[in-house]
C-alpha cells in the first residue's frame, strides 16, 4: 500500500524537522587548570590574560562560546591565598555589571556562591547579564551569560549556569 503526503503536510513536516536543528549544541567541557566542568552551547575558546581584581594583579583564564550575539563564559583566577578569593569574586561581579553599564535586579546566595541578574546597555543596546560568582580555596570563578535583552530563553541560561560544577 502506498501512502501519499499532501504538499501542505510535507511542507509542515519539513518545517518541523528544520526547526529541530539545534542552535544550541550543548557539550561537556572540563577545564585543564581550574578543576571545573560545565556545559557550553557551542565549541568554546580559551584565553588567559592579566587582570586587576580588587587591586591585585592575577592571571584570569576565560573559556567562552557565543550563540547569536550572546556570550556564555567561565572565568577563573588563582589568588595568593583563600582570603583573597572571595574579594576577587566580588570584584568580578562589580566589573561584569559595570561592563554593561547596568544595575543588579536580582541577587541570591546559593550553595557557595552568589547568583545575579543585571540589566543595562552597551552602545545604546539593552543588555542582560545572568551570572554566578564563586570563591573556592584560592580560586575565584565567574559563570556568565551576557548579551542582548531577551536574546536567549531562560531555560538555556539555566542549563549553562546550573551545569557549572567544581570538582
Amino acid at each position: 500500500m502506498r501512502h501519499h503526503l499532501s504538499i501542505p503536510l510535507a511542507v509542515a513536516l519539513a518545517t518541523a524537522v528544520s526547526a529541530c536543528s539545534p542552535k544550541f549544541n550543548w557539550r561537556d567541557y572540563r577545564a585543564a587548570d581550574a578543576r571545573y566542568s560545565v556545559l557550553f552551547p557551542a565549541k568554546p575558546a580559551t584565553h588567559t590574560r592579566k587582570v586587576l581584581l580588587d587591586g591585585r594583579e592575577t592571571s584570569m583564564t576565560m573559556t567562552a562560546a557565543e550563540v547569536d550575539g550572546t556570550v556564555f563564559a567561565v572565568g577563573s583566577a588563582m589568588l595568593a591565598d583563600a582570603s583573597q578569593a572571595e574579594q576577587a569574586a566580588r570584584a568580578m561581579q562589580t566589573s561584569m555589571v559595570r561592563n554593561i553599564g547596568g544595575s543588579v535586579s536580582k541577587e541570591a546566595s546559593r550553595d557557595d556562591g552568589v547568583d545575579i541578574e543585571a540589566h543595562g546597555a552597551n552602545n545604546g543596546r539593552p543588555m542582560q547579564l545572568h551570572a554566578r560568582f564563586v570563591a573556592r580555596e584560592k580560586r575565584a570563578y565567574q559563570v556568565v551569560v551576557v548579551g542582548p535583552d531577551n536574546a536567549v530563553e531562560a531555560e538555556n541560561i539555566d542549563t549553562f549556569i546550573r551545569s557549572f560544577k567544581l570538582d
